[in-house]
């Protein structure tokens, strides 16, 4: 009698965690799939990545963070790209290399370099300056420009599939 109990705790507090997650879930991440190369090799295109809708509710973004946003140039879609510069940066490219108030940024992360130069640009309050990690084959803040906050939907937290995708950024 008493394991039939224990069986039932068990079941009972296993129902109530896949209903909190389930919640958290649909109210607090969304599972976008990947369209492009743009974050190759790190995020594959046709990968599914978790995004946590309510990270920068909670903190400010910080460089280097993945993220999800909307963005209308050069079509209305979501993008997924990492945070180069952040209010008040300065931000150029020579040759490749990216510069950020003064000093390159080490990009330990970017496999496909560009060996482009761009202008130096100061992000505006309220706005981010994101790049694709595949530099080669990204349509990013080079091309169009700051990406507004108010336009992030979240930080991009893991892979989830296919499994061979399975893990965190």
């Amino acid at each position: 009698m008493q394991g039939q109990l224990q069986w039932r705790s068990v079941a009972r507090t296993t129902l109530q965690l896949a209903a909190l997650a389930a919640l958290a879930m649909a109210f607090f991440m969304r599972t976008p799939e990947v369209s492009g190369l743009s974050m190759a090799p790190r995020i594959a295109s046709g990968e599914f990545v978790l995004i946590n809708t309510i990270s920068y509710h909670l903190h400010p973004p910080y460089r280097g963070d993945i993220i999800a946003f909307r963005h209308d140039a050069p079509a209305p879609e979501i993008f997924i790209k990492r945070i180069i510069g952040l209010p008040g940066d300065r931000i150029s490219i020579d040759r490749g290399r990216v510069i950020v108030n003064g000093s390159v940024l080490p990009e330990p992360y970017v496999r496909f370099a560009d060996d482009r130069s761009f202008p130096e640009a100061t992000v505006p309050a309220g706005s981010l300056y994101v790049l694709g990690d595949n530099r080669i084959d990204s349509n990013d803040s080079r091309y169009w420009g700051f990406v507004n906050q108010g336009e992030v939907l979240g930080k991009a937290v893991a892979g989830i599939w296919p499994p061979a995708a399975l893990g965190t950024f």
